[in-house]
């Protein structure tokens, strides 16, 4: 890719693309490290209120084929309050814009100097963002047009790296016999689940909100010790040491000992997120999903950051990834997907969680 364009302090090929929440036309606080597992053209309009600006918008929604949500997907951000205020935007799936009127997205990228105190020198720009959130590169808006003839021209989504990636996860096999998982799905039959939320960051504090149309699974929470300790020994058994021999890394915290049921009569699923993204969720190291039935269809976990590919383990057998990989459970079809969905951390995260829980709104789900 052309790199003429002169590149922003920390900002250049290669380097990870900082991530981001900022407010958009129809979200209020749209996280920007879920966008993943496609090409991203972060574009820093400033403002929509000219004739250059409206031109490119025009490109963009002409080039419907690039900018349809799979393939690509257009990210302008504009620091003009008239742009909202005279409805200038409009969005559609591939096309979303960033309301940055605080600035902050444009000064993480160098639109906007650090040390600016108003927004009255703005660099306009694209950034190119590959499916993993690496950048690829960036340019002048005046490159609109060879841009967009670029996105055509580059492989699908999961081969952009010449090679289809494989997401970075153990794989595990016989971590629960079939009779230990019968008896945590009987047990979650005899008690019932509860529909479970999502950790969220808001003024601060980690808050647990329900919103089915982003996680629908009902949760029930094991309490038994003697159960506890079952469990545990299957997971010092058969998940840590595997975790260490890969990862270099010792686990010896557990948080919630859960079964979790993603329920066809639910419409049971769960958007792409990551697990660690607020104070109340910061220890979280790893994230181990046991599958303990087989007889259901969808309900299959993806990493959409390395391609479209999901996985739909055998009873009994555990995928394991680290929590700040972006991942979804996809819409249970038929039946219902049974699951033990714990999280493993070590002592220094220990500490982490003991510090944070201050910022712990309600009780996590």
């Amino acid at each position: 890719m052309d790199q003429s364009h002169e590149e922003k302090p920390g900002i250049g090929p290669g380097s990870a693309a900082p991530w981001f929440s900022q407010q958009t036309l129809s979200v209020p606080n749209y996280t920007f490290s879920t966008a993943a597992g496609r090409y991203l053209a972060l574009c820093f309009l400033g403002s929509a209120g000219d004739d250059p600006a409206r031109e490119l918008i025009q490109q963009v929604l002409d080039a419907a084929d690039v900018f349809n949500g799979k393939h690509a997907a257009f990210y302008g951000v504009t620091v003009d309050q008239r742009d909202k205020a005279e409805q200038k935007l409009s969005e559609r799936d591939g096309v979303r814009y960033f309301l940055d009127f605080d600035g902050k997205i444009s000064r993480l990228y160098g639109a906007i100097s650090q040390a600016q105190a108003n927004q009255s020198r703005y660099t306009r720009m694209w950034v190119l963002i590959d499916p993993t959130l690496r950048v690829i590169g960036l340019l002048p808006l005046a490159r609109t047009s060879w841009l967009i003839s670029h996105l055509r021209s580059l492989p699908p989504p999961d081969r952009f790296s010449g090679i289809r990636l494989q997401a970075p996860i153990l794989y595990l096999p016989n971590v629960f016999e079939p009779s230990f998982c019968k008896q945590l799905i009987d047990l979650y039959e005899a008690n019932g689940g509860e529909m479970s939320g999502v950790m969220r960051e808001i003024d601060g504090k980690t808050v647990g909100v329900t919103d089915l149309r982003f996680k629908a699974r009902r949760d029930f929470l094991l309490e038994d010790a003697d159960l506890k300790r079952q469990v545990d020994q299957r997971i010092d058994r058969a998940i840590v040491p595997e975790i260490a021999k890969v990862h270099q890394f010792k686990a010896t915290h557990i948080e919630r000992y859960m079964v979790g049921c993603y329920d066809a009569a639910d419409k049971a699923h769960f958007a792409p997120h990551r697990d660690n993204t607020t104070k109340g969720t910061a220890h979280r190291r790893f994230a181990v999903s046991i599958n303990l039935n087989e007889d259901f269809e969808g309900g299959e976990i993806g990493f959409p950051e390395y391609g479209p590919q999901s996985f739909k383990p055998p009873t009994g057998c555990a995928v394991v990834f680290s929590c700040s990989l972006l991942h979804a459970v996809s819409l249970v079809t038929r039946g219902r997907r049974y699951a033990f969905l714990p999280f493993l951390y070590d002592e220094a995260a220990a500490e982490i969680r003991d510090r944070n829980r201050s910022f712990i709104a309600k009780t996590e789900p």
